[in-house]
């Protein structure tokens, strides 16, 4: 009390004549907003729309009509500590209305449902919610956003008269920026994190959930930090010539210049300032709001930040939107801020603990998380030595916040996941429009849609991003370009054909397209396919053979003439040219690496360009011209020296042998083949991509998780009958005898007519693992007695050593030790004799057995 009385009086001499003239400004617009804001409710803009009128923020929803019987007692009664707190909160509340007459009362406690007077710090109630989404601030608050129908504050320059507990705003999924900020608060507390409700004032858009002036955070653009590399001096370069042009003319052109070409842009963006600027605010720094305030310091939070409840977004404490701030609190205590707020909260200092400041409510409540430095920490460890006795006589004025009201908060796995409030919610932006949908609640898949358009009355559309969830096709993403008619969808991994894109216009076949592949899911390494109407060209990477690019060029179509012994297709595009690109291959010579070949079809001509050698500016080329029909004796080739045109670079000691090109042109000869084929299978497998995408566009499935049981009702019946079926099994089990035999007919396949060879070796096999676990059981016996042996050996030793120095109790204690040890040696020599002993007539027993059994009698039965 001491501290704001100080402060007050430094305050009141500087801020008189200012809070005077202020006072007079706005007191004579203030009997008419009161007034007016008496009688009508503050409207809020028609653009924010839901699915059910029942829902819409414009319709009144009536509370009293809901049923609060079945709540808790502790929702309908108060305990004597939270009692004796409301009574401390009067008493601080008259205190500070008496220090500040000119501020605004607290918001320090409210009915809640039931009409009871509750303290706000105990509406807040700290909860982890067993969702990984919700343990971070980001999915908590665009939960609470989407969840949570939006309702307007019954005056905009008062806060709301009651505070209700988030249990009940949760189950009917509506509330004011109070009630959406006390359950963002206890979901943030509960994740980790160092949050508090805000008391304060903020801009109009603000208030009203006004986003037809802001950019869709879809739409944000991620700053780019360039990176200036560091230029490396060379000492020993050549120095350029001096540059005798004038600078100061150059940049006065080019200012000039891009004052010119800027002018009608400049021109353009004030006329849609002047249009996007909002109108006149009469309640400008008068409008309530509440969001909740994050420090940093817990959970990694490097800055202290806002958010916003009713968009989930986050917010600079510098934030020009935020203009003031009245108190914060959280589940443990509250505080009023004392600082100036003429500029917003841009001047503000977040420190609770300065209690200049912040005036905290309950001094003995734990002080909020701060985080120190080393120095700062042994300064604070020897300040407590010295504020012992202060802190013994302040026990009695301490006075710790009793525990929160509220019932556990909890979140169904389906209400989760239907995220919107009837399961849907259109939310308008600077021309945009974002529409959101449940899970499941569109046939095919479709959660999100953002609508973009060319102008701010959102009447002429630019481009359509649609984002689907569950699909069996794995399509993530839909983007449509209304201007250029160009549809891109997207794909996640593990598509049927591995598809990671697919641009089109339509899904005719023989149509320019774009289909993008996961490479390595394909087994060519196929990366992307480009196609219009008379070329095609893929893209490889990560192939064997260095192959990047293929080229394919096809002619028109000419008459469906249909050759016998041919088995061309009759619709097929003639092939005009091929053309492969290949990456430099190490292991080879630059001059036997070959870089590029064409094929080209029409003129029977094949050209091979290698790669570049070092210190070279020309390539070593190939040009071969296929013998004509006439030319041929049968199927063979005739080659000459005029069908080989070459050109090696450099100088070349020796001519490369006419056998050699003609056994190259053998083989590029049957590539050519083979490439046409590959050809002709690239032309199928787009139209069976047409073909599939057609039908997963007609036929949308959507995939259910085996953990969904609520949807996945054939996983759920198949679960049940496994399970009945293994009880069965089980409890079959339990009546009859196992099998010995078991482990070792797995081991031959369970047939029932074995060969002999089977029956010797489950026979073998039984026997021998027989022996083996008799003679491992007689090690472990064996073990066990030489260490109890060696035990009792030391123990006498030390017996005779130290014996003259023992007691008689010490001895008696000794003797009786000595005894249990000698007893249990001799019961581990008794079981290791009878193993000896009953392991052969075991091993007899189990081999009779063996030869009686049914299964193996037809085979041993002669032995």
């Amino acid at each position: 009390g001491g501290r704001m009385e100080v402060l007050e009086e430094k305050e009141e001499e500087e801020q008189r004549e200012e809070e005077e003239l202020k006072a007079l400004e706005i007191s004579d617009n203030l009997q008419d907003v009161e007034t007016k804001v008496s009688v009508e409710q503050v409207c809020i803009p028609t653009y924010y729309l839901c699915l059910s009128a029942s829902f819409c923020p414009g319709n009144d929803f009536d509370w009293s009509s809901t049923d609060m019987s079945q709540l808790p007692s502790s929702y309908k009664t108060n305990s004597l500590k939270e009692k004796k707190l409301l009574h401390i909160a009067d008493h601080f509340l008259q205190q500070y209305a008496h220090l500040c007459p000119d501020r605004k009362p607290l918001f320090l406690h409210r009915v809640n449902e039931c009409g009871v007077e509750k303290f706000v710090s105990t509406t807040v109630r700290p909860t982890l919610l067993p969702y990984a989404e919700l343990y971070h601030w980001d999915g908590c608050a665009s939960f609470v956003s989407d969840y949570l129908t939006m309702e307007p504050l019954e005056s905009p320059i008062t806060p709301p008269s009651s505070l209700y507990s988030p249990t009940t705003i949760l189950k009917y999924q509506r509330g004011n920026c109070f009630d959406f900020s006390v359950l963002l608060c206890s979901m943030l507390i509960g994740a980790g994190y160092d949050a508090y409700c805000v008391h304060g004032y903020a801009t109009r858009e603000i208030c009203t959930l006004d986003e037809t002036l802001e950019l869709c955070p879809l739409l944000r653009k991620p700053q780019e930090v360039p990176k200036e590399g560091m230029k490396k001096s060379n000492k020993y370069r050549v120095k350029p010539p001096p540059d005798l042009q004038s600078e100061f003319e150059l940049q006065q052109e080019a200012k000039k210049k891009a004052e010119t070409e800027a002018a009608p842009k400049n021109k353009e963006r004030e006329e849609e300032k002047e249009v996007e600027k909002p109108e006149h605010d009469p309640l400008h720094g008068l409008r309530v709001h509440a969001w909740v305030l994050v420090l940093s310091g817990k959970k990694d939070v490097p800055e202290t930040f806002f958010i916003n409840p009713f968009t989930g977004n986050s917010h600079s404490t510098m934030d020009e939107c935020f203009l003031g701030i009245e108190s914060v609190w959280n589940h443990k205590n509250y505080w009023v801020n004392m600082q100036d707020c003429r500029n917003g909260c841009k001047d503000l200092i977040f420190d609770l603990s300065d209690t200049i400041r912040w005036e905290i409510m309950l001094s003995g409540s734990s002080k909020p998380l701060q985080l120190l430095s080393d120095a700062e920490e042994e300064k604070e460890f020897a300040d407590k030595e010295t504020d012992d006795m202060q802190e013994k006589e302040e026990e009695d004025m301490s006075f710790d916040m009793p525990p929160s009201w509220v019932a556990p908060i909890q979140i169904y796995p389906r209400e989760f996941e239907t995220h919107c409030s009837e399961g849907r919610k259109v939310i308008l932006y600077k021309k945009a429009k974002l529409e959101k949908w449940a899970p499941y609640l569109n046939g095919n898949g479709l959660v999100k849609r953002l609508t973009i358009y060319a102008d701010l009355d959102c009447t002429e559309v630019v481009e359509v991003r649609e984002w689907f969830k569950n699909r069996e096709d794995m399509l993530d993403m839909r983007e449509v370009n209304k201007q250029t008619q160009l549809t891109t969808d997207y794909f996640s991994p593990g598509h049927l054909l591995s598809l990671k894109a697919y641009t089109y216009m339509s899904l005719e076949p023989e149509t320019e397209y774009t289909m993008e592949f996961y490479n390595e899911a394909r087994v060519d390494g196929l990366q992307k396919r480009v196609e219009t109407a008379n070329e095609m060209t893929e893209y490889f990477a990560g192939r064997d053979d260095f192959l990047h690019v293929r080229y394919m060029e096809f002619g028109k179509r000419g008459k469906k003439i249909h050759l016998a012994g041919t088995r061309t297709d009759i619709n097929s595009r003639p092939i005009v040219q091929i053309k492969e690109c290949f990456h430099r291959n190490p292991e080879k010579p630059a001059d036997e690496d070959v870089a590029e070949r064409i094929f080209l079809i029409r003129e029977d001509m094949i050209q091979l360009t290698y790669h570049l050698k070092d210190k070279y500016i020309t390539a070593s080329k190939k040009d071969f011209f296929k013998a004509a029909e006439g030319d041929r004796k049968g199927n063979e080739i005739v080659m000459t020296p005029e069908m080989c045109i070459t050109y090696q670079a450099g100088s070349s000691e020796k001519e490369e042998k006419l056998l050699h090109l003609y056994e190259l042109l053998l083989e590029l000869t049957a590539e050519e083949k083979q490439l046409k084929q590959q050809v002709r299978q690239s032309e199928a497998e787009a139209l069976k991509i047409l073909k599939i995408r057609e039908n997963e566009e007609t036929n949308v499935k959507l995939t259910v998780s085996i953990y969904n049981t609520e949807r996945n009702e054939k996983r759920r019946q198949q679960y049940e009958a496994m399970k009945n079926t293994t009880e069965d099994e089980l409890w079959g089990r339990g009546e009859q005898d196992l099998d010995y035999l078991e482990p070792f007919l797995i081991q031959v396949g369970h047939r029932e007519k074995m060969t002999k060879g089977q029956a010797l070796r489950v026979r073998d096999d039984c026997l021998t693992d027989l022996k083996h676990r008799l003679i491992n059981k007689a090690n472990i016996i064996q073990a066990r007695l030489q260490k109890a042996a060696e035990e009792l050996q030391k123990k006498d030793q030390w017996f005779q050593q130290n014996q003259n120095r023992l007691s008689a109790e010490e001895k008696d204690d000794f003797l009786a030790r000595r005894s249990e040890t000698t007893f249990h040696i001799q019961i581990l020599a008794l079981r290791l004799n009878r193993e000896k002993q009953t392991a052969p007539q075991k091993y007899l027993a189990l081999e009779e057995k063996l030869r009686r059994d049914p299964r193996l009698a037809e085979h041993f039965g002669h032995t």
